[in-house]
């Protein structure tokens, strides 16, 4: 343990215990799979693509499809690697290296990747091509219901604040570093490295189907309903150790 990590235990006490940080921190870890999954096989089930993913998701998968082809094997290495080098930005813009949440990170996106890749399989191989308007309005809905459980996950687990996805441990350090505690402003300004991974994506292989509406929507409400989840998802769960 390093002297941040003594000086964070100090003022910052945990309050949970290891099991009930555990189940929160499981339960959110698959609805935050499944909720990126549905953004991008729904977004890839309607013709001609209109409806985008989840504003990172959106990005991976760009990155997936211009080097991969978009093989859905592959996908959960494509977050993978992207989630390593979100946290070694974060060391950096923590000011220090803390190995306990650094290497939190990595070990984060072992299940989280292996539960992207399941989910991908199963979702893509039970949904459909949209052959009408009522199913195209059933995977928009989809869509943003998604893009729900993955801010709702994020509100879970950020406060759990066992380990973290990097890009929400990213979101979390800008929240409460530079935003005063404000979701939707860290939610805007850690969009900022998949936006340039998705530009890079597109030059390499100009292919939009993955950003659209549901993009939007993530951009705009992600981080407000991350912060509306802090208050009406488990409102007795606090934030612990920030």
């Amino acid at each position: 343990m390093d002297s941040q990590d003594v000086l964070d235990s100090k003022i910052h006490g945990r309050k949970l215990t290891l099991g009930a940080s555990l189940s929160y921190f499981i339960f959110s870890l698959v609805i935050n799979a499944a909720g990126n999954v549905l953004t991008v096989v729904t977004s890839q089930k309607i013709h001609p693509p209109f409806l985008g993913s989840a504003y990172w998701t959106a990005a991976s998968a760009g990155v997936n499809k211009a080097i991969f082809n978009g093989n859905s094997s592959m996908l959960g290495w494509v977050f993978f690697v992207i989630g390593v080098a979100v946290a070694i930005l974060n060391v950096f813009l923590q000011g220090h290296f803390n190995a306990r949440k650094f290497f939190g990170n990595i070990a984060f996106m072992v299940p989280f990747s292996a539960l992207i890749s399941y989910f991908a399989n199963i979702f893509s191989s039970i949904m459909p091509d949209s052959q009408s308007i009522g199913m195209t309005i059933f995977y928009v809905i989809l869509n943003f219901f998604g893009i729900f459980l993955i801010a709702i996950a994020i509100s879970i687990y950020q406060r759990v604040n066992l380990v973290l996805h990097p890009a929400d441990d990213l979101m979390q350090i800008l929240r409460f570093k530079y935003f005063k505690g404000s979701a939707a402003k860290a939610m805007w300004a850690s969009y900022i490295p998949p936006t340039i991974l998705a530009i890079i994506a597109i030059i390499i292989y100009p292919d939009f189907s993955n950003y659209g509406l549901g993009t939007v929507f993530a951009f705009l409400f992600q981080g407000g309903i991350t912060g509306w989840g802090d208050k009406a998802i488990f409102p007795n769960l606090k934030h612990q150790g920030v």
